[in-house]
């Protein structure tokens, strides 16, 4: 350390300066979400060169009692009279959000830590159609089941916003044919690098961990926020980090 004297009285003193600041150069990373009801699977990874390293694999409730009756929101409320109903399913949206903030948070800080700085975030998509109003949803137990799954998805898709990442969806059956596209890969290199990975890695690694993985992956090359198909995933654009 650089050190300087200091006169007291009559006599110097020798000073030790601290060392300089570094000014700490982050890289970056993207996670990628497969909702299910009450929960989420998620893995963050970062891009170098192409190549992605997985961070983080971890599960996080989106439901703080984490019981079918939370867990299933609209099934519950199913069975409650008109006025509770939506009370119950405010509820539930709110609590949802609100987890699912916390998680992403949580993960900001622990990759900030290691030297990451969170950046992209991925969603798969359901398949259904868009959703009527409460009464016509509780009326259709096939809406309910979806109304189910687009809370908890809703949610993460609010708190990536609130966090300030953009997110690129894609429709989870889209996936398999919109990612070797979007990654400029054969599907054959593709599906051996994800067996690679699970080799590597060991478990978990899950449906729920490797489509996680693709969707953030698509969202670490793929244009802010881009709502990806097999059809747009052709003609778009692949941005590397």
């Amino acid at each position: 350390m650089p050190r300087r004297w200091e006169r007291s009285g009559s006599r110097h003193r020798a000073v030790v300066d601290p060392p300089p600041k570094l000014n700490r150069v982050m890289k970056p990373a993207a996670v990628g979400f497969r909702v299910h009801s009450g929960w989420t699977a998620l893995v963050a990874l970062t891009v170098n060169k192409g190549t992605p390293s997985i961070l983080r694999r971890q599960r996080a409730e989106l439901a703080r009692t984490f019981t079918y009756e939370y867990r299933q929101p609209y099934h519950t409320a199913a069975k409650m009279p008109a006025d509770e109903a939506g009370v119950f399913v405010s509820r539930m949206r709110a609590e949802a959000r609100r987890l699912a903030l916390e998680a992403i948070r949580k993960l900001e800080g622990a990759l900030g830590k290691e030297g990451y700085s969170l950046t992209r975030s991925g969603l798969l998509l359901a398949s259904g159609r868009p959703l009527p109003e409460l009464a016509g949803i509780l009326a259709s137990h096939s809406l309910i089941h979806t109304a189910d799954g687009e809370l908890f998805r809703e949610a993460i898709l609010d708190a990536t916003a609130r966090c300030g990442l953009p997110c690129a969806t894609v429709k989870e059956k889209d996936l398999l044919e919109a990612a070797p596209r979007t990654l400029g890969l054969k599907s054959s290199d593709l599906l051996r690098r994800i067996r690679g990975l699970g080799r590597s890695l060991g478990p978990p690694w899950s449906q729920d961990e490797k489509y996680s993985f693709l969707v953030a992956w698509l969202s670490a090359v793929a244009p802010p926020s881009a709502r990806l198909s097999a059809r747009v995933a052709t003609r778009g654009k692949s941005r590397r980090q």
